[in-house]
């Protein structure tokens, strides 16, 4: 199976936590107690892109990884999911993910390949997660769902030092349709805060969730 994914990437990622790179327009957007994100405008699609960095002070890296790749626990603790698995697309594996979206809006499906490595930089454990669209994948489109094809995250994790862990997370996400962009980056405004709080919680529940198992 061919590369998904570049060292170069990975590495790219991980460095975010030493240097944050913000240059050529970034912009600070949210700041918490726990994270601060930065946005930049894509001219093309009037969506932005976002950086987030932050501290998880209550759950560790590898516990963070752990919780982020396990589709089946993400079921269960992410009420925006209506369907999530990984499913082998003619040989090769890739992520069908389907979203709810508020009533009149269509839900969006995403069909995306990821990849996590577990790095050691000189020392330092840096667990890295790499995923975008991949819209070349045969999966048939669902009537009444729209496809996203532009989609890319990338999710960088290391200890901070006393139990908890320092974040990066990169992502742009296009949804289609006809959603006004200012309502697609307000809801951003709100999630992306929701997203790392109900992390949190999901990090915190999933030693029973597995004991369940």
């Amino acid at each position: 199976m061919p590369l998904q994914f570049t060292d170069e990437e990975f590495q790219s990622a991980w460095k975010e936590l030493d240097e944050p790179q913000l240059e050529g327009g970034w912009e600070l957007f949210v700041e918490t107690t726990e994270v601060k994100i930065y946005r930049l405008y894509d001219k093309e699609t009037g969506l932005y892109e976002y950086k987030v960095y932050g501290v998880l002070t209550t759950c560790t890296p590898e516990l963070c990884a752990d919780v982020y790749m396990d589709l089946n626990y993400r079921k269960d603790w992410d009420g925006y999911v209506k369907e999530l698995y990984e499913k082998d697309f003619d040989g090769q594996s890739a992520i069908y993910w389907e979203v709810k979206y508020p009533f009149p809006l269509s839900n969006r499906d995403y069909v995306y390949v990821r990849e996590r490595r577990d790095l050691d930089v000189n020392g330092r454990k840096i667990w890295v997660i790499l995923a975008r669209s991949s819209p070349e994948m045969p999966c048939a489109e669902k009537g009444g769902v729209l496809r996203v094809t532009d989609y890319n995250q990338s999710v960088a994790l290391e200890s901070d030092g006393a139990g908890g862990t320092k974040l990066f997370m990169n992502y742009f996400d296009n949804p289609g349709g006809n959603i006004p962009t200012w309502l697609v980056n307000w809801a951003a405004k709100k999630g992306v805060p929701g997203f790392i709080t109900d992390m949190k919680k999901a990090c915190r529940d999933y030693n029973s969730y597995c004991q369940k198992k």
